[in-house]
Parts: structure tokens; C-alpha cells; sequence
């Protein structure tokens, strides 16, 4: 079982160095495009020389991110803010499934105005998304110790402030207007939540058991011994039979 539990929990590392991995390789795919003032969402916009690249990749993290998901349930036990946490990662993991139906456009395209409903599907699915790791972040802090707790909490903020920094800049994307700095306060979000998804396996990770103590060996004891360590003498059969054996030897030899 424990086998079980460690394979599905590792599925979240591993899709958190996937994920890392695809962020860093695929945008070198695309020699116009930006890690500091792009979005990762314009690594698979439409038309995006780098979209089908990314397709596959991305299904794969989609899997290991919902199987981690599974695995927090299963090593939750009687723990029911833990339970909530892995049902909650497995929701944001399933949404993998939607994300293909829902790119962005790229943004000389918004600009002209040629958005679709592709383009709102894709800024709900964000929106959806976030707070989802909002939630099993918050929810993760009161279902571990204090430590956890104290390092969930700090994930919040981060995730807080470069949220709001990523809101400030996203409507200039439509509009046409420079965002030097999205890219990275994208990316901030992102890894926080990741090495919070490692943190979380780490902590749920089945624990070795201690090793067993063998008892002390015992040995027979006599009644002399058991007076010397304080125990209490309890006469033993055989010397019981031995007294009745004394008597009818001595009631034989009145006889005679």
C-alpha cells in the first residue's frame, strides 16, 4: 500500500520539474519570445510556433499533477482538511483537459481586435485555476504542523502580491501596451505554487517506521532469586507435592 502512496505522491514532484522544465525549454523554441515580458500562455497561443511543442508535455503534466491529487487522498487518512487539499489539486489537475480547447490568441491579434470566445474561456479557466491553488494552499495550512503551516502561509502572501502584480498588467496585453515585467510576475506566481506541490509530498510522504525494541530475554527464577529482586514468592506445584508425599511417607511409618 505504502508503494502505492509513494508512486502517486511523487507523480507531484515530478510534475512540478516537468512543468519548470517546459517553461524554460520551449520558450528557448521561440527566439522572439520573452520569459521577462510574455506570459507562459503564449507559449500555446494560437498560431504560436512553439503551441504544438507544448501540447504534449503539457497533457503529462495534467496526468501527474491529478494522480498527486489522488495520492494526498489516499495518504489523508482520518484527515479531512488533507483529504480536501488532494481533491482540490486533482480538480486544478483535470482542468488540463480544458486548457486545449481554450488558448489565447496571440496579442497582435487581440489587439486588432480579434479576440474569440477562446480568448474569454481562457481567462476563466486562469481565474479558476488560481483560486483553486489559493484554496488548497490555505486549506493545506491548517492540515499539517506548524511548520508547513507557517511555510503555506508565506506562499499566500507571495502568491498575493505577484497576483495582483500579473492583474495590474494583464489588460495592457489587449490594449497593445509594454508589460516588461509579466513574464516574470507569472512565473513567480507559478513557482511558488510548484515547490508547494513538492513541500506538500514531501510532508505527506509515508513516514519509516521506528524500529521494534526486542524484549529483554527472561530467564527461570527460583523462589530465592525472586525474594532478591522484591517479587512475591509463590510456592510452585512441584514443592506442594513434595509436602504431601513427606505426610503420607510419615503417616506409613505410624503405621509400622
Amino acid at each position: 500500500m505504502d508503494s502505492s502512496k509513494k508512486a502517486l505522491l511523487a507523480c507531484g514532484i515530478l510534475s512540478s520539474l516537468l512543468y519548470v522544465t517546459m517553461t524554460v525549454l520551449i520558450a528557448r523554441q521561440w527566439e522572439e519570445y520573452s520569459s521577462l515580458s510574455q506570459t507562459i500562455s503564449e507559449l500555446s497561443a494560437i498560431d504560436a510556433p512553439t503551441r504544438a511543442v507544448w501540447v504534449v508535455p503539457g497533457a503529462l503534466y495534467t496526468v501527474l499533477v491529478t494522480l498527486f491529487g489522488w495520492g494526498v487522498v489516499k495518504s489523508a487518512g482520518s484527515n479531512r482538511r488533507l483529504r480536501a487539499v488532494g481533491v482540490l489539486i486533482a480538480v486544478y489537475g483535470s482542468l488540463g483537459l480544458v486548457w486545449p480547447f481554450a488558448p489565447m490568441h496571440q496579442r497582435e491579434v487581440l489587439v486588432a481586435g480579434g479576440g474569440t470566445i477562446s480568448d474569454t474561456m481562457h481567462l476563466t479557466l486562469a481565474a479558476v485555476t488560481v483560486l483553486l491553488m489559493l484554496v488548497a494552499i490555505g486549506v493545506g495550512a491548517a492540515a499539517l504542523g506548524t511548520r508547513f503551516r507557517v511555510y503555506s502561509i508565506v506562499s499566500l502572501v507571495v502568491l498575493l502580491v505577484f497576483g495582483v502584480l500579473t492583474f495590474l498588467d494583464a489588460p495592457k496585453i489587449d490594449a497593445g501596451l509594454p508589460t516588461p515585467w509579466i513574464g516574470v510576475w507569472e512565473r513567480v506566481n507559478l513557482g511558488v505554487f510548484l515547490l508547494w506541490v513538492v513541500a506538500l509530498a514531501i510532508a505527506v510522504w509515508p513516514k519509516v517506521p521506528s524500529a521494534t525494541v526486542a524484549a529483554p530475554a527472561t530467564f527461570p527464577t527460583t523462589p530465592r532469586t525472586r525474594l532478591r529482586s522484591g517479587a512475591p514468592v509463590r510456592l510452585s506445584q512441584p514443592r506442594v507435592a513434595g509436602r504431601r508425599r513427606e505426610s503420607a511417607d510419615a503417616r506409613t511409618d505410624s503405621r509400622r
